[in-house]
C-alpha cells in the first residue's frame, strides 16, 4: 500500500512535467508519422526530390535572383537533391533535410505541449512556421552566397553557423511563447 501511495504522490508532484512530455511526444510522433507518409510517395532510390524541398529550392532561387545574383536550380541526377548553381558554378545542394520540416515539427510540438489555449496555440504555430520557413530560405540563400566566395569555410558554415542560426531562432520563438503568449503560467498559478 505504501508503494502505491508513494507512486501516486510522484505522479501528482510531477503532473505538469508528465503532461508536457505526453503532449510533446504525442504531437511529435503524429506529425513525424504524417511527414514520413508524405515522403513515401517519392522514390528516393530513383533520385526523386520531394515537393516541399523543390519549393524551398525555387524560393531560394527567387530570393537570390531578386538581388540580381545569377542562380539556377538543376536536378541532381546522382542523388535525390537539387543543385544550386551560382554564376554557373555548382555551389550547394538542397536535400530533403534542408526544407526545415523536421525543425518545424519540433517547434510545433513544444508549443503544443506548453499551451493553455488552443486558438492562440494554433495561431502561434502558424506564425512560427512561416517565420521558420522564411528564415530557412534566407539561411540557404546566405549559405549559397557565402560558399561561392568562401568554399574553404564550408564545414563551419554548413555544420555550425547556419544550424545555430535556425535553431537559435526556434529557441527564441520558444522563449517568447513561454514568457509572453502561452498563458501557461496563469493557468497553473
Amino acid at each position: 500500500m505504501l508503494k502505491i501511495t508513494s507512486l501516486n504522490s510522484i505522479f501528482v508532484t510531477y503532473k505538469p512535467f508528465l503532461t508536457f512530455l505526453a503532449k510533446f511526444l504525442l504531437f511529435y510522433v503524429v506529425f513525424a508519422f504524417i511527414y514520413e507518409g508524405y515522403l513515401k510517395q517519392f522514390d528516393f532510390s530513383k533520385n526523386e526530390v520531394d515537393g516541399i524541398s523543390v519549393s524551398v529550392a525555387n524560393q531560394t532561387k527567387f530570393l537570390l535572383n531578386f538581388f540580381e545574383y545569377d542562380v539556377a536550380i538543376v536536378k541532381n541526377e546522382a542523388s535525390p537533391s537539387l543543385k544550386i548553381l551560382y554564376k554557373g558554378k555548382y555551389v550547394s545542394k538542397i536535400i530533403e533535410g534542408c526544407n526545415a520540416i523536421s525543425v518545424i515539427i519540433l517547434f510545433a510540438a513544444f508549443i503544443f505541449a506548453f499551451s493553455a489555449k488552443i486558438k492562440e496555440t494554433i495561431l502561434y504555430i502558424f506564425i512560427g512556421t512561416i517565420v521558420i520557413h522564411v528564415l530557412n530560405v534566407v539561411r540557404i540563400a546566405l549559405l549559397t552566397y557565402m560558399l561561392y566566395f568562401y568554399p574553404e569555410y564550408q564545414e563551419v558554415l554548413h555544420g555550425t553557423v547556419f544550424p545555430l542560426f535556425i535553431y537559435g531562432v526556434v529557441f527564441l520563438l520558444w522563449v517568447l511563447w513561454v514568457t509572453k503568449f502561452s498563458g501557461y503560467d496563469k493557468k497553473n498559478t
